[in-house]
Parts: C-alpha cells; structure tokens; sequence
C-alpha cells in the first residue's frame, strides 16, 4: 500500500496566522452554496452542498475546532444538511451576524483571537471583521475579498469550504495526523 503524503502547501506567514483557531463561522449562500437560488414549482428553496466541504467540516470537529453556521435564511434542506454533518451550532434567519457570533463565543468560552470566518458578502463583514483569520470563496464579493486574509481558489459551493478547512488543519498540525488514519480504521459516520 502506498504511503499518503499531504499535498498541501500553503506559504509559512499564511501557516502561522492561520494557528490557534478553535471556532470558525461559516455563512451558507455563496460559501456553502454557490449563491444561487433553486425554487420548486411549490416555492420550496433548494439548496446545492458539496460533499468536499462536507467532509472539512467533519474533520475539522474530529480535531476540535467548532463549525459554526449563521445565515440569513433558513430552509429545510440546510438544517437537514447540517444535522447530517454534525454541526449543532448554527443561527438561522438573522441578517446581523455579528450579535450571533458574539453569543456562540460566549457560549464555547472562545474570544475572536480563536474564531476564523469564511463570507462572501457585505452581511458577513461584521464578523469578518473581527475574526484572527478571515477566509472569502474566489466568487465573493470584493468588499469580502478585501476583508479576508486568504481568498480561496475554489469558488463558494464548489469546495471553498473544504479548502478553508484543510488550511486550517495544516495550520494546527492536525493534517497529516488524519491523512495517516485514512483506511487505516472503519467508516462510522454519516457520509460527507
């Protein structure tokens, strides 16, 4: 069997601002999605999730660094999606995000030195703002690319997500350690 060497690079300035991060906040249109809205015939808001940025935010709980969504909307299929991954913290339907992610520090103990956020737009500038580590999909808006400290490759909804998340793996040493464990033990989780 061959041995899986991590085929990450990042640059070691980016490494280094990327340490520490205990909690990251993620919005969902234009980050976990890609920004476009999906109406039934009945009117129902469909959403499309990649399973790459399923599988960073699993890891990143496997390691102890707590996703966090806040979005402005708030439908069925992202609270489905979210139970399937895990993630328990999330605030739906709120447009001030920055309120909402004081209150999730609060709750975890954490301080915004600990928190990274990945925006693509104006709603999430409060919080991106004020994070350690800001992150932006290479399709966000420009006033987010401004903000943000890393601006991804990928495109939001199209593993932005996941690249944020392996980043953040690299950075707090936790990487490699996974890579090691891949078919080395069961699956016993939901899938990405």
């Amino acid at each position: 069997m061959q041995t899986l060497i991590p085929a990450l690079n990042y640059p070691p300035e980016l490494l280094l601002q990327a340490q520490g991060i205990r909690v990251v906040f993620f919005d969902v249109d234009g980050v976990l999605t890609d920004g476009g809205l999906y109406f039934s015939e009945s009117g129902e808001t469909l959403k499309r999730f990649h399973s790459l940025d399923g599988q960073g935010l699993k890891l990143l709980q496997q390691v102890g660094i707590t996703p966090v969504v806040i979005t402005g909307r708030d439908t069925p299929a992202l609270r489905l999606r979210l139970k399937a991954l895990g993630i328990t913290h999330a605030r739906f339907g709120t447009e001030d995000k920055r309120p909402a992610a004081e209150a999730f520090l609060q709750t975890l103990g954490l301080n915004w030195s600990q928190a990274a956020a990945m925006g693509d737009d104006w709603p999430d500038l409060p919080v991106m703002q004020r994070v350690a580590f800001a992150c932006a999909p290479a399709n966000g808006h420009a006033q987010a690319k401004a903000v943000a400290h890393h601006i991804t490759a990928e495109r939001g909804g199209e593993g932005a997500a996941r690249a944020l998340c392996d980043l953040l793996l690299v950075a707090s040493g936790h990487y490699a350690k996974l890579l090691a464990q891949v078919g080395v033990s069961a699956h016993t989780g939901p899938s990405a």
